[in-house]
């Protein structure tokens, strides 16, 4: 079956993101994995893209967003969100899920879902601990930097306008599971 998690990011370095989504850190101190140069080990699988920015410049373009708008400047604020589509390791072995595959899915999601927000979205082909389970990372600016039209999820009505803050609440993350069970029905996964 597949999973959504969400973890809150109040490091102000959206580079730090990008750094642990791009190369290798140890699956139990989640601390880089550094050559015998002490640079840090890109990973050896991923696919990277980004949405309403250049994940290249995705830092910058955050922080920029951010003076703007003159949101996530203490240190208390959320600068990010971070969410995890796993699947079930099943769906790649018996119904021929792959990396790309995911990505794809993942970008339709996050268009959907967090729409007008700078995003990156990151799929690994690999679960920690050897699990096997593609998983994509889905990491947005709380900060939004379109206006968009309302969609029925959206709780407030500044959930759709430029300059205002991500807001998750148990109802959207329980809206966020039923997305992702739909998902998987209509892509016939477990």
């Amino acid at each position: 079956m597949a999973v959504i998690k969400h973890i809150s990011i109040k490091n102000a370095s959206y580079n730090a993101t990008v750094d642990y989504l791009t190369t290798q850190h140890d699956e139990f101190t989640n601390k880089p994995i550094l050559d015998e140069h002490g640079r840090r080990i890109p990973r050896e699988e991923f696919l990277l893209d980004g949405i309403n920015c250049d994940p290249e410049s995705f830092h910058q373009e955050c922080q920029e967003l951010n003076a703007r708008y003159n949101q996530n400047q203490t240190r208390a604020d959320i600068k990010a969100h971070h969410y995890i589509l796993s699947f079930d390791p099943r769906d790649r072995d018996e119904n021929g899920l792959t990396p790309e595959q995911a990505q794809q899915l993942a970008i339709a999601f996050a268009k959907k879902n967090f729409p007008g927000h700078q995003t990156i979205v990151c799929t690994h082909p690999d679960g920690h601990n050897s699990a096997g389970n593609i998983h994509t990372h889905i990491v947005i600016n709380s900060v939004r930097a379109l206006d968009v039209e309302r969609q029925d999820f959206m709780e407030r009505p500044a959930d759709s306008l430029a300059g205002k803050k991500h807001h998750v609440t148990k109802d959207f993350l329980k809206y966020l599971k039923q997305e992702t069970m739909n998902l998987c029905q209509q892509e016939g996964f477990y």
